[in-house]
């Protein structure tokens, strides 16, 4: 079957909780998609959101942002899914997995159904484990099922090293990897200041205790998303940032460098599940993975993580 010609410009947003509302909000603001649906199971969700966002326009660039169905996503060419059950306070990411798998698999046939071209953009927790689910479902190549991943673990990453040492987060080169949860890692091994290693910077800041700082920041970033929930009952400003720029990434083809969760096939010894690692995004999608340097505790490290998922992926039933 010939591939169906998509519309670059436009996208669909199935989910419209938090997650899914904030992310369209950001998109509607970046001027990247001319068109926009959003799908919820409750469509008068759907279209109060459409409408809401849709005031702002005026302020913004022109796009159509409307409430639809399934049919309308025939010609997107990036289907993000936030859809899931909610994190509630006191749960893990991973505690959700049965709950969202299940909600996948009534999702991902209908993105099928009209759409086998587009690229899948996972959001949804556990996101590693469902965006497994999501490339199993639907049979896509796996470069065009990308999860969120820790793009926004690493920003907060980046935003925690920034404050810590008082430099501007854009010049910051560092990435936490594995799940986006409980078992992630911070690469501290590669992490560097516009190419100078992150413990020289840290001492020329007056840092010295390394082994204490690196556990206390990686801990924060860590806890981050349980110490918002914890205070405020959900997060999504971060994420709905970090959905626009995957998105920029892809509609733009810059090849970004972005730890987005994907399909492991033999890189750093691990295979059949998805996690984070660097890749390079376009608008094919995950290119390839960057070979990043791991000491053998990251190795070790990312090994546990993998196992970790592997073995809930094996509870999902999956």
């Amino acid at each position: 079957m010939a591939k169906k010609k998509l519309d670059s410009r436009k996208c669909a947003m199935i989910g419209c909780g938090f997650v899914g509302s904030a992310s369209v909000y950001a998109l509607m603001q970046s001027g990247l998609f001319s068109d926009i649906v959003l799908i919820d199971a409750n469509k008068d969700k759907a279209e109060g959101e459409a409408l809401d966002i849709s005031h702002g326009i005026p302020f913004a660039k022109p796009v159509e942002i409307i409430a639809g169905d399934y049919s309308d996503i025939s010609d997107a060419s990036i289907v993000i899914i936030t859809a899931g059950a909610a994190q509630k306070p006191g749960e893990t990411r991973l505690d959700l997995v049965k709950k969202n798998v299940g909600i996948f698999k009534s999702i991902i046939p209908e993105v099928v159904k009209y759409n086998k071209d587009c690229t899948l953009l996972i959001v949804a927790n556990p996101v590693d484990v469902l965006t497994y689910a999501a490339l199993k479902l639907s049979g896509f190549p796996k470069e065009r099922v990308i999860g969120s991943g820790t793009v926004l673990d690493t920003a907060r990453f980046k935003y925690l090293l920034g404050e810590h040492l008082d430099l501007d987060s854009r010049s910051i080169h560092a990435f936490i990897i594995g799940e986006h949860g409980d078992s992630e890692i911070a690469a501290w091994s590669s992490a560097n200041v516009s190419g100078v290693p992150i413990h020289k910077v840290c001492e020329m800041r007056g840092f010295t205790d390394h082994d204490y700082e690196t556990r206390r920041l990686a801990e924060q970033v860590k806890n981050a998303a349980y110490e918002i929930i914890d205070k405020k009952g959900a997060t999504y400003y971060g994420i709905g940032m970090a959905i626009k720029r995957i998105c920029e990434a892809i509609i733009r083809d810059e090849r970004s460098i972005l730890p987005v969760s994907t399909l492991m096939t033999g890189q750093f010894g691990l295979s059949d599940v998805c996690l984070s690692m660097p890749a390079i995004v376009g608008e094919k999608g995950v290119d390839t993975l960057l070979p990043i340097e791991l000491d053998e505790n990251e190795m070790a490290a990312l090994k546990a993580s993998a196992d970790t998922l592997k073995a809930v992926i094996a509870d999902s039933g999956l």
